[in-house]
């Protein structure tokens, strides 16, 4: 049987674009107002030029804006060959890490990886851990590693963040019983260049150890060894993921006008549609691979946009399946959301439907279609249809699922929600809501310092 991609058409955008990624309005047009608009977009082009010219808040992390120029190759083949030897040693890698520590690499394996993959020493399994705190998944984990050939990196600047600093400290245990005094070749650390206590415990162990730039934050970290390294340790193509992050960058940043650059006309139609009274955003698939570039995606919008009481709430749905549960509040509900729908142009479509002598399921209609074309068909129903129920609907259409492609949307999404956090005038490159948490539960642990805000809290939780 034949699984090949071929092309599926698309209906031709609306705004003509010189990329490799469009956004096609043809779903949304009847919720946008020309005159209404227009501020918009002058206030997404001045956020650009704002970004551009290194004066804008947060203005110390803008350390991925020129990275996809400034990547040495040094840097990339001694990635290459670490994650080589720890592939070829390896059946498992686990990669230790939260937020954007995780959710960039993460979302491009689960996007190009094989669904099904027997995993074996030399094309090792990739496993997240650090990501919660959940007893069951790491108790399983140390169980199904102890027969395993595996290894660690652990991603984490300070070494301190709760969640991948207990990981650590699990799999670390397991690897010295396991390996011994060999235990560290095992590990690789991405850290601080000098600093932190997992740059020291590097140091005395003499790990392998990667840079994370001072002036990346994790959501922007990505082409950074964040996510190289693991793409590396899993095969991933890293050279044709930087090619696409180096094939869009241009672009971006000189077409000024911004109906013709489709990253400041995103900025701007989600502004707009903010002033509409529409409140969530939610970014749909059609295709079950993406689902963690929506997971990566929501960190990113989420954490840049959400402060001061301002910002559009970042959603996603994965279809077809979610139009069996949250479709309905989508078609009926409270208007208060649009969608920007995921849209490779290129799928894997040639399992095709065969006829039925009895036709007993009454699916023959469909007989010589390629599954790939009827989910085709779902996806251009489903956004009439929502677009009917009065929901605007976004179309960002992408040549395929690959390394490279995946850059180019990553660096477009990374590009378009700094303009957004300034036309917001907000710092899309803090998160200083994210400490909130933390405090609480640090003092609910009576971790040092903070014995008496923990008396304090667990008297409000009794209700005295």
């Amino acid at each position: 049987m034949d699984f090949s991609c071929r092309s599926i058409s698309f209906f031709k955008t609306v705004q003509a674009f010189f990329f490799m990624i469009r956004l096609e309005t043809r779903f949304a047009s009847s919720f946008i107002q020309s005159p209404k608009l227009e501020p918009f977009l002058e206030k997404a082009e001045s956020a650009r030029l704002t970004l551009h010219s290194f004066q804008g808040k947060g203005s110390e992390y803008l350390g991925w804006l020129y990275l996809p120029k400034e990547l040495e190759d040094s840097e990339i083949e001694r990635i290459t060959q670490v994650a080589e030897r720890l592939r070829n040693s390896s059946e498992v890698i686990v990669v230790i890490g939260i937020g954007g520590s995780y959710l960039g690499s993460r979302a491009v394996l689960e996007a190009t990886l094989p669904f099904f993959k027997k995993p074996s020493t030399g094309n090792p399994e990739i496993i997240f851990a650090g990501h919660h705190l959940e007893s069951r998944y790491f108790s399983e984990l140390i169980e199904y590693l102890e027969d395993k050939n595996f290894s660690i990196n652990v991603i984490s600047k300070s070494g301190t963040t709760t969640e991948p600093a207990i990981a650590f400290r699990l799999l670390w245990e397991l690897l010295r019983k396991k390996y011994g005094t060999s235990a560290s070749s095992r590990v690789v650390a991405t850290t601080d260049s000098s600093k932190g206590v997992l740059k020291k415990f590097a140091d005395s162990e003499k790990l392998d150890t990667f840079t994370i730039p001072d002036n990346v934050g994790g959501r922007y970290s990505v082409l950074t060894p964040v996510g190289l390294f693991p793409l590396a340790a899993a095969g991933i193509s890293i050279s044709k993921f930087i090619l696409g992050f180096q094939n869009i960058l241009n672009d971006l940043h000189s077409i000024t006008d911004p109906t013709r650059n489709p990253a400041t006309y995103y900025s701007a139609l989600r502004n707009y549609f903010l002033s509409e009274g529409r409140y969530v955003e939610v970014l749909a698939n059609f295709n079950p691979s993406l689902r963690y570039v929506s997971e990566w995606w929501k960190q990113l919008f989420g954490e840049s946009e959400g402060k001061e009481n301002k910002g559009i709430f970042p959603a996603s749905m994965d279809f077809t399946t979610d139009l069996h549960s949250l479709g309905q509040y989508i078609q009926e509900g409270k208007r208060i959301l649009f969608e920007t729908v995921l849209s490779p142009s290129e799928v894997c479509s040639n399992l095709t439907l065969k006829p039925t002598q009895d036709n007993l399921d009454s699916l023959n209609f469909l007989s010589e279609n390629t599954l790939g074309y009827v989910n085709e068909q779902a996806r251009l129903g489903t956004l009439l249809a929502h677009a009917d129920g009065g929901v605007p609907c976004l179309e960002l259409v992408f040549p395929d699922i690959s390394p490279q492609s995946l850059g180019e949307l990553m660096y477009f999404f990374e590009y378009s929600c700094a303009i957004s956090g300034y036309s917001l005038g907000v710092n899309p490159f803090d998160q200083p809501g994210v400490e909130a948490y933390k405090k609480n539960m640090f003092a609910l642990l009576n971790k040092p310092g903070f014995e008496k805000e923990g008396e304090t809290l667990r008297k409000r939780i009794l209700g005295n």
